[in-house]
């Protein structure tokens, strides 16, 4: 009985993994059938018009491509000082387990209730209106245990003799940090933030309420009322009037530039996220 169970389980899930790559390779090949024939230069380059049935995506990627950027900028300071909390000042075994405890709960948060926080604090309590800062600061929030944790493991994978090293030259804890733990470990900063940046661009519930709108925007001229146009957005709106030829061939043309985004996010940080595992099993 063992026998045949150590059998029909590792089969059932090379079948499970087989119908899950069948379907995702299923998903993208309609995507980029029907989206190819929208792709031109002038779908890049041209602004959106007749309410998304003409013209093209120009401020729709720009505007994704400013949120990512945020998130970026807002997420990475902020991921590296928890992970050098985690992985270094924290003594305690307690303590690392409640931050690791955070974070794995704030990255199991649903999307929509970030939405909803960004809404009720920052464009009604601050008075913000939507704004792509709300945005930024939001999807900053939802990826920062993906580049905390990536962070994380990369730090906790450095041979100690590096850190051994520097103690015995007199280096204090500080300049063991600068000149040794973050030097070597850029990599799992930059693969954690590539991860999340993937993850952020594909996003419609954190930002459809607080940062981004249909038509009516190009760059932003401040903080308050300086909404962006943004690709998911566009997508989930242009998909509620699909029947119309014009308007479907538009929606399929978005929706693989998205995909190819993300596509281009994850393969860029496969090189670093392969680099980091070679290394720890080194």
């Amino acid at each position: 009985m063992r026998r045949a169970s150590n059998v029909i389980f590792p089969a059932l899930c090379g079948v499970c993994a087989l119908l899950a790559c069948a379907l995702l390779v299923g998903l993208v090949f309609v995507i980029a059938q029907r989206g190819v024939p929208a792709l031109s230069w002038t779908f890049f380059t041209d602004q959106m018009r007749q309410v998304g049935s003409a013209g093209g995506i120009f401020y729709n990627l720009l505007g994704t491509l400013i949120l990512i950027a945020a998130a970026l900028v807002i997420s990475a300071p902020i991921a590296t000082g928890l992970a050098l909390t985690q992985a270094v000042y924290l003594r305690s075994a307690s303590a690392r387990s409640r931050l690791g405890l955070f974070l794995y709960t704030l990255n199991g948060i649903p999307s929509i209730v970030f939405g909803i926080f960004g809404f009720i604090v920052f464009v009604k309590f601050f008075g913000w209106g939507k704004s792509w800062l709300i945005g930024g600061i939001l999807l900053a929030l939802m990826i920062l245990p993906t580049v905390t944790v990536s962070l994380i493991e990369r730090i906790r994978a450095l041979p100690r003799k590096y850190i051994e090293a520097a103690t015995g030259l007199g280096l204090r804890q500080s300049q063991i940090i600068w000149s040794v733990i973050l030097p070597q470990s850029w990599s799992g900063l930059i693969t954690g933030s590539l991860l999340g940046l993937a993850r952020a661009a594909g996003e419609t519930a954190p930002i459809m309420f607080t940062a981004t709108i249909f038509a009516g925007a190009s760059l932003p001229h401040g903080i308050r009322e300086s909404p962006v146009l943004s690709l998911p957005y566009h997508i989930f709106i242009l998909a509620q009037d699909s029947f119309d030829p014009g308007v479907g061939a538009k929606l399929w043309g978005s929706a693989l530039v998205l995909l190819m985004l993300v596509f281009a996010l994850s393969m860029i940080a496969l090189p670093f996220r392969l680099r980091l595992h070679d290394e720890a099993h080194a």
